[in-house]
């Protein structure tokens, strides 16, 4: 299944390795996180991904570019020897463009994508098939690299035997490339 997943992965993402740019992004965060302090399995998170700039699928009108869905790769994985491997689509915005339609510095990037998930010594989600989304907001530097803060969500859709989900909060340092 694994081997499946890792080909499919690599037959989605080959195209755009080829002619593609983007942000390499480098997360840390606390996995499981609760606000009503229920958390059983809370771990350090650490996070990569590949946003890769080429559009997909363009669903927007042409002045507007939020609604172009662009691709990307990625692995995490906990303290607890956890890992989830994805992939999966992005949107990206001037958060300044889109409330007042003057650019900023600040960026808002809401993903989705689905992987194979294996908790290791961690916290039991009940399949391996995972969907991931987030939000993340961004501020970008004068070197064009950006910092930003997000929160995810890791559940599967209630295809498996159960489906407790996970929260993540995570800081990340995005390097184009």
């Amino acid at each position: 299944m694994l081997r499946y997943f890792i080909l499919i992965l690599f037959l989605l993402v080959k195209p755009t390795l080829l002619v593609g740019q983007g942000y390499d992004v480098f997360g840390f965060g606390i996995y499981d996180v609760k606000f009503d302090g229920s958390s059983s399995k809370q771990a350090a998170d650490f996070r990569y991904e590949r946003r890769f700039d080429n559009v997909l699928i363009d669903i927007g009108p042409e002045e507007d570019n939020f609604f172009y869905l662009k691709p990307f790769a990625g692995i995490e994985l906990t303290s607890d020897s956890a890992f989830y491997l994805l992939s999966g689509i992005y949107l990206e915005d001037n958060l300044g463009q889109l409330m007042t339609g003057k650019k900023n510095k600040w960026v808002i990037t809401p993903s989705f994508g689905l992987g194979y998930y294996d908790d290791g010594n961690g916290k039991k989600l009940g399949n391996k098939i995972e969907f991931r989304s987030t939000f993340e907001v961004s501020y970008q530097l004068k070197n064009l690299d950006r910092i930003g803060i997000s929160i995810g969500h890791i559940s599967n859709a209630n295809i498996g035997d159960k489906n407790p989900g996970v929260e993540i909060i995570s800081l990340s340092y995005q390097k184009p490339f």
